[in-house]
């Protein structure tokens, strides 16, 4: 798949960040796409930036539609809006890129956030490749690409527990490298790449605030400061009781701004990154040097990242601490 030029192409999570940014240089290439999301306003966004940044001529299109891909009836709906307004049938490109944070420990994290981040960052890829399957099998050329994460092969986070993400993470993994065989027997002109993102430079953190209904970081309730209080002190290195409830809520908001702001990497190099990773052929595609250098980590001393007094680990948390006003 040296060119996206003529291909059709679906992205989930397209409301922004790398989502947003695969759907505008895929246009850019003259490849047109179906973008999907909750985020409506965001998709709107995707679709005038998509519009500046394709060949014109009418040979481009790009639509966007709401979707939840965690719900399989809106995925189908999706798919059948998909092949309706295009005009097609096949695709040839699926980004399962669609994902949130939360749920972060299974022990003291609220049972419904903890199974909608799984939901959305493993279910929404299972429903997606469901629903459109057949019509990645219907093209001359399809490829799968499937995002997971470093906490894909590493199931933490930098002083904290990110169980459902990591968990969700992990099955985005093993399910693309089963792929890699069953696609190869039974459509084997159709293949998986696999996504590992390091940092990149998304609004994540704070987005997946919002589509849990969690308040803002002024507005946070006594129960949700409870719920921060660890998260807190984890990145503070103060302990939990000595934290005022307004230092919780400056860690709270300075994570979100800071995993958006200060990242290594930003969305639309991210976005690169996975494009040049597709057309090379690349089933593995480890995207940063964080991602690299943390992967290399884990294969030389597995135990070392579990490690409460981890230097990785350290090293990696002076990254994520809020930025001082």
């Amino acid at each position: 798949m040296r060119s996206f030029t003529g291909m059709m192409a679906v992205v989930t999570g397209g409301g922004g960040g790398m989502g947003r940014e695969l759907v505008v240089q895929l246009a850019a290439e003259g490849c047109s796409v179906a973008a999907c999301d909750v985020d409506e306003a965001g998709l709107a966004v995707t679709a005038e930036r998509a519009a500046e940044a394709s060949p014109g001529g009418g040979e481009v299109r790009v639509t966007t539609h709401r979707c939840d891909v965690s719900d399989e009836a809106q995925v189908t709906r999706f798919r059948d809006e998909v092949v309706e307004r295009h005009g097609i049938g096949h695709i040839n490109l699926l980004f399962n890129n669609a994902g949130i944070s939360g749920g972060n420990s299974f022990v003291t994290s609220p049972r419904a956030e903890w199974e909608r981040t799984f939901g959305v960052c493993w279910g929404g890829v299972y429903n997606c490749t469901r629903a459109f399957m057949p019509l990645l099998i219907a093209s001359d050329e399809g490829c799968l690409v499937n995002t997971s994460s470093v906490n894909g092969f590493w199931a933490a986070g930098p002083g904290l527990p990110m169980s459902a993400y990591s968990a969700a993470k992990f099955a985005v993994k093993g399910f693309s490298e089963a792929m890699l065989t069953d696609l190869r027997l039974n459509a084997p002109h159709v293949r998986v790449a696999l996504v590992m993102p390091g940092h990149v430079g998304t609004g994540i953190v704070i987005n997946s605030r919002r589509i849990h209904g969690r308040s803002e970081p002024d507005d946070m309730t006594a129960e949700e400061l409870a719920d921060a209080r660890p998260l807190a002190a984890a990145v503070t290195g103060v302990p939990a009781d000595r934290l005022s409830d307004e230092e919780v809520r400056v860690v709270v908001k300075g994570m979100g701004e800071a995993f958006r702001d200060n990242a290594p990497l930003s969305a639309a190099d991210a976005a690169t990154v996975i494009l040049d990773g597709v057309r090379a052929g690349t089933w593995r595609i480890l995207v940063g040097d964080d991602a690299r250098a943390l992967d290399a980590a884990m294969r030389a001393d597995p135990l070392d990242l579990y490690r409460p007094d981890s230097p990785t680990v350290a090293g990696m948390l002076a990254n994520v601490r809020p930025r001082e006003e």
